[in-house]
């Protein structure tokens, strides 16, 4: 264990010892043994003890520290959309199948398998009218910056947007990104940048 190697060993035999330590530890934990885990998709905590089901809502009615306070806002539409250089709008976000820059993830054989680079999620309209095809290597570019990305085609998105996940340095979907921040939570606008993507050769 790598533990072990930097001089503090661990007396576990199992990955089962090592969940029922964790389970006796943490109360939030209480329930969710090996084999409720195996028996289902899986438990969400908190999960105190062997008979909870779990908590698939942590709050109902009130939060902990009592009611949410909602403040209203006036609307402001994003700070880019499309243009006739830029048509489409790109919002990125996350798969299921990695985490943030991948530093864990795809250092996992099965996962890194499944999805093994990045691509630009278009929708089939306007993948006919860029000439675009599935699998091909796209310029993709903002008013920021450019990277190369395969094309992959499907009506998960709408027409007129494409989606890309942000795990992937070889194709930084964050150097298109707008870093416009919002004025009242000062959130920066990466989830709407106008962009336009053609087939191209890669960037050396």
């Amino acid at each position: 264990m790598l533990a072990g190697k930097m001089g503090y060993p661990f007396a576990y035999r199992s990955t089962l010892e090592i969940n029922e330590e964790m389970t006796s530890l943490t109360p939030i934990y209480g329930g969710m043994q090996f084999d409720r885990l195996e028996e289902s998709y899986g438990l969400q905590w908190p999960c105190r003890t062997r008979q909870d089901p779990g908590t698939p809502t942590l709050h109902v009615g009130t939060f902990s520290c009592g009611l949410g306070r909602f403040h209203a806002v006036e609307y402001r539409p994003p700070a880019e959309t499309t243009s006739p250089e830029y048509p489409l709008l790109l919002t990125t976000g996350r798969i299921l199948e990695h985490y943030h820059t991948g530093s864990m993830t795809r250092r996992t054989k099965v996962l890194n398998d499944m999805f093994p680079n990045g691509s630009l999620d278009i929708h089939p309209e306007d993948a006919t009218k860029l000439g675009i095809r599935e699998g091909e290597i796209l310029s993709v570019a903002s008013k920021r910056g450019r990277i190369d990305v395969p094309a992959h085609i499907t009506d998960k998105v709408a027409p007129g947007l494409a989606f890309m996940a942000f795990h992937w340095k070889e194709s930084p979907a964050n150097r298109l990104t707008n870093a416009a921040l919002d004025p009242t939570a000062k959130i920066p606008e990466f989830k709407v940048s106008a962009i336009k993507a053609e087939p191209g050769t890669p960037q050396k």
